[in-house]
C-alpha cells in the first residue's frame, strides 16, 4: 500500500505560511516566495539575537560612563579601580546601579578611587 504524502506536504506548507503572514504581496500568498523571505527573516532574526547583546552593552557602558564622570571618574578608571579593589560586578548590573541607585553607585566609585 503506498503513502500519499498530501497531509504532510499542507502541513509543510501551512507553517511557511503561518510565519509568512503579514508579508507584502507574494510574499505570503506565494509557496515559493514565502519560503525564501521566511527562510531570509529567520537569518535576519538570528543575526538580530546577536546584534542585540552587542547594543545593550554599548548602551550599558554609555551609562556607566556617564554616571561615573558625575563621581569624578571615567569609565575606564572605574573598571581598572573596581578590578584591583576585588568587585565583581558586571556592566549590566553596574548601568542599574547607576540609574536606579544613584548613592550605591556612589559608593562603589568611592571604593574604586580608594583602590587606584
Amino acid at each position: 500500500m503506498r503513502i500519499k504524502r498530501g497531509v504532510n506536504a499542507v502541513k509543510k506548507r501551512r507553517k511557511i505560511f503561518r510565519l509568512a503572514k503579514g508579508y507584502f504581496g507574494c510574499k505570503s500568498k506565494n509557496y515559493r516566495i514565502a519560503r525564501q523571505a521566511v527562510m531570509k527573516s529567520l537569518r535576519y532574526a538570528y543575526v538580530g539575537r546577536k546584534l542585540r547583546k552587542r547594543d545593550m552593552r554599548s548602551l550599558w557602558i554609555a551609562r556607566i560612563n556617564a554616571a561615573a564622570r558625575m563621581n569624578g571618574l571615567s569609565y575606564s578608571r572605574l573598571t581598572h579601580g573596581l578590578s584591583l579593589a576585588g568587585i565583581e560586578l558586571n556592566r549590566k548590573v553596574l548601568s542599574d546601579l547607576a540609574i536606579s541607585d544613584a548613592e550605591g553607585f556612589a559608593a562603589i566609585c568611592e571604593k574604586a578611587k580608594a583602590a587606584l
